[in-house]
């Protein structure tokens, strides 16, 4: 699992009056949706000191990028939420495009959650449609990000 340094990540928050707003870009599209998980668990915990002690297979299939990055953003949400899990390292080891969908497969790694241990900066209540937005730019490509707080 690639772990992100604090000291270039691979995303930057925006300013947004209400939520969380993030812009995200990589060399590949896995890429892309790892660091839109960091940059989503980067709001919620200071996910650096976490240990991978954890795993979760990822599999989920998406009619167009904006779906299929809302479903994977909510579905590592839920499983923070349901499953306790608290996520610091993000694997995405591919993204295929089949008959006008897209399949995800991956991983993400983390902790039980530990209320004495782990503290918390910011709620995210859900993933948002708004602006939501994945593009190919450049050499790679951007996604663009807000999360309900």
């Amino acid at each position: 699992m690639r772990k992100v340094s604090n000291d270039s990540p691979g995303y930057e928050y925006l300013p947004h009056p209400a939520d969380v707003r993030f812009r995200v870009h990589g060399t590949t599209l896995e890429e892309t949706f790892e660091q839109a998980a960091y940059a989503m668990f980067g709001v919620i915990i200071h996910a650096g000191t976490l240990e991978p002690e954890r795993s979760v297979d990822i599999k989920l299939e998406s009619e167009g990028l904006e779906n299929l990055l809302y479903d994977y953003l909510s579905e590592l949400l839920y499983l923070f939420e349901v499953e306790e899990i608290v996520f610091g390292q993000f694997r995405v080891d591919s993204i295929e495009k089949t008959d006008g969908s897209y399949i995800l497969h991956g991983q993400a790694s983390g902790e039980n959650l530990d209320l004495e241990r782990h503290s918390f900066e910011t709620e995210v209540k859900a993933v948002t449609y708004h602006q939501l937005k994945v593009e190919k730019e450049g050499e790679g490509y951007s996604a663009h990000v807000i999360v309900d707080t």
